[in-house]
């Protein structure tokens, strides 16, 4: 059975969506993670040939075939893998629609996930917290932390609702809406024993010659190291350790003498309790800003508006205070 097997009009994309019920759906979706029809009748408590019968349905309804029938389960075709994902997504935003409802009703003000990178975005998203927990304390929130490249991942995803951080990538402007929060200055830092503590006049040469604890390569920390010794002429020479977890440079430089560069407002906390020592070399001014992301064209729901405005707040009296 191929497209031409279905005769008549083109479809009315209103005309399917109308007729292509939840169990339609929820069938789509299991068949997509199965490829298997014994499976999918097995996952949604039906005979096999009443799964046949559903898939057959489906494609009469959409006057297409979806999957291609094998020996050994089913391969969707491209127009299935395009229904796949808007099966997918339908159900995603029912799941949505049911939490945030069952909350509501029970005097909750619905679900939020928020991603953020580390450094001075953890400022302002502590303070954003405390103070989105006063407004409305039956908010569940739902926090990772992560760099910027995973984070704009999840939320094309839809895995988080927004994120605090960077693009790491110009075509990213055409899928979301960026919008500025704050600069960060970055810091040399290393452990208290380290020789370089309380020299003057350090020239970045010098810091070439020491082991560093860098981040990854797709982080904009790493890329804007990686500018600051290309710009000088330099690489690091000794040994050199990629990381995302502070926590472990951290360990790191308590117990070696390594050195890293490090957002200044994630490690202030650090050298004013006497865990840190910063490293006294001028750096060139190359961090690019952090932001709120949002997808673009997606009103946010009441719960993301409340939390961005909240989020705007922190962000303008942190720059008053600076």
């Amino acid at each position: 059975m191929s497209s031409g097997e279905f005769p008549g009009k083109p479809l009315s994309l209103a005309q399917a969506c109308a007729r292509l019920r939840f169990r339609h759906l929820q069938f789509l979706d299991i068949l997509g993670r199965t490829r298997n029809l014994r499976l999918t009748a097995e996952q949604m408590h039906v005979t096999q040939p009443a799964a046949t019968k559903i898939l057959m349905d489906i494609e009469e309804i959409l006057e297409a075939r979806l999957f291609d029938r094998l020996s050994r389960g089913m391969r969707p075709n491209e127009l299935g893998l395009f229904t796949l994902r808007y099966a997918s997504a339908a159900l995603d935003g029912q799941r949505q629609f049911v939490d945030e409802f069952n909350a509501l009703k029970q005097g909750g003000h619905g679900h939020l996930s928020i991603g953020a990178i580390t450094g001075s975005a953890a400022h302002l998203l502590v303070a954003s917290v405390a103070e989105i927990q006063r407004l409305r304390p039956l908010l569940v929130l739902k926090i990772l932390e992560q760099s910027s490249d995973q984070l704009v991942v999840w939320l094309a995803e839809r895995k988080i609702d927004l994120m605090i951080g960077r693009f790491t990538d110009e075509a990213q402007r055409s899928q979301f809406h960026y919008e500025r929060l704050s600069a960060e200055p970055l810091q040399v830092v290393a452990g208290l024993h380290h020789p370089l503590r309380g020299t003057v006049d350090l020239a970045l040469t010098e810091l070439a010659h020491w082991p560093w604890i860098l981040y990854p390569a797709s982080t904009a920390v790493r890329k804007v190291s990686d500018d600051i010794f290309g710009g000088a002429g330099l690489a690091p020479t000794s040994g050199v350790v990629e990381t995302p977890s502070f926590l472990f440079a951290l360990e790191l430089m308590h117990t070696t003498h390594m050195v890293s560069l490090q957002p200044a407002a994630l490690v202030e906390k650090y050298v004013n309790k006497g865990l840190l020592a910063r490293i006294p070399v001028e750096l060139p001014d190359r961090m690019p800003d952090y932001g709120l992301i949002t997808r673009l064209g997606e009103p946010p729901t009441p719960a993301a508006q409340a939390f961005m405005d909240v989020l705007r707040e922190a962000a303008s009296r942190a720059i008053d205070l600076g």
